[in-house]
């Protein structure tokens, strides 16, 4: 397949490239498009063979659901049977944005989107670039993250371009994402309401509007193997380079020790080794043939540890990473979306010191 690759601007959006891009949804194709989270893969979320053809550039499993992204809130009513009023407060305060809402699906949106599922997560994302997209196309666009599935999400076009190239029928290519984490996702058919995937929007900000709401098990332990997935990202392991990624866990000084003490334990062993690190741990590691160091972000600003986090997993790729070792962090705020999103590209492995 021959992919088209259009360069949209992100403050100056050339109209003609954004009709030409959304004649690929009219004509049932798909098309890998920036929002504010990652870079996203859409399909006519109304057209079944459309979507079929996300799975298969994606070599996504089908019982993971895929997310309806909007660009005007007035269509929700056909998406959804019913609009609860915690859901319109939620609208109301985050949308556009990095929040997806799951409520209960209409006949219009097929079970091959949801997973079987008769719930739907409905998105409104804020990128300007993905706004007069969906608008162009005229249909609601359903939408997983643009990678081969399993591995680190795109937060930018050159990952889209890396991944999918040849599989697609456009890439739109624009600005960096700036969140970098995908939308947080909030079950609002259950009293009170359960956040299955952390995100942008975190547990907190959500509480300070609509009160007490809970945290699905899945979001920092393994969802049972024979379990459903109600949400993307909740079953499989997701977000994962090519190296094994080992999280250590504890006081400060403790993990930059066992992080030096595993360093020098797998060099000895012949394996090439990357260590993400931040602002306040980069002093105590050095870079040398077999160790490549990235410094993700700021501790005391984990929202600069979000953003970085998938460029970084992608770029010890491109270095033939075989171990990464990554430094825990607190789990509130954003923080639990970057653990939650470690936790998943760990398979789980986490040491404690």
């Amino acid at each position: 397949m021959e992919t088209k690759i259009l360069n949209i601007g992100g403050k100056i959006i050339n109209k003609e490239l954004i009709k030409e891009a959304s004649n690929e949804i009219i004509k049932g194709g798909v098309v890998a498009f920036p929002t504010e989270t990652v870079y996203g893969l859409g399909a006519d979320a109304t057209n079944e063979d459309a979507i079929r053809k996300i799975f298969e550039a994606k070599g996504r499993p089908s019982d993971n659901p895929l997310i309806v992204h909007i660009a005007d809130r007035s269509v929700i009513h056909d998406i959804v049977e019913e609009l609860p009023e915690v859901a319109t407060k939620l609208m109301d305060r985050f949308w556009p944005g990095p929040l997806t809402i799951i409520m209960k699906k209409k006949e219009s949106i097929p079970y091959i989107v949801t997973a079987g599922l008769d719930t739907v997560g409905v998105r409104f994302p804020r990128n300007r670039v993905a706004i007069e997209f969906i608008k162009a196309c005229g249909v609601p666009i359903a939408a997983p993250s643009a990678n081969i599935s399993g591995k680190p999400s795109p937060t930018a076009g050159k990952h889209v371009v890396d991944d999918l190239n040849g599989k697609v029928d456009c890439i739109i290519v624009s600005d960096d994402a700036d969140v970098g984490v995908e939308s947080t996702i909030i079950d609002v058919t259950v009293v009170p309401p359960i956040i299955l995937r952390p995100g942008g929007i975190t547990k907190e900000d959500i509480e300070s509007l609509i009160g007490k709401v809970l945290l699905d098990k899945a979001v920092i332990s393994k969802l049972d193997k024979d379990e459903r997935p109600k949400a993307p990202g909740m079953k499989y392991r997701h977000y994962a380079p090519s190296g094994q990624v080992i999280i250590i866990k504890g006081d400060l000084l403790d993990i930059v020790n066992e992080i030096n003490k595993k360093k020098n334990f797998y060099i000895n062993s012949g394996k090439k080794v990357g260590i993400l690190a931040t602002y306040q741990t980069k002093k105590y590691y050095n870079n040398d043939d077999c160790t490549k160091v990235i410094v993700l972000g700021d501790r005391d600003n984990p929202e600069t540890i979000a953003a970085q986090l998938f460029n970084a997993l992608r770029e010890f790729d491109k270095c033939g990473i075989d171990i990464i070792l990554a430094e825990a962090i607190k789990i509130c705020g954003i923080g639990m979306a970057i653990m939650n999103r470690m936790l998943k590209a760990s398979g789980f492995t986490i040491i404690e010191v």
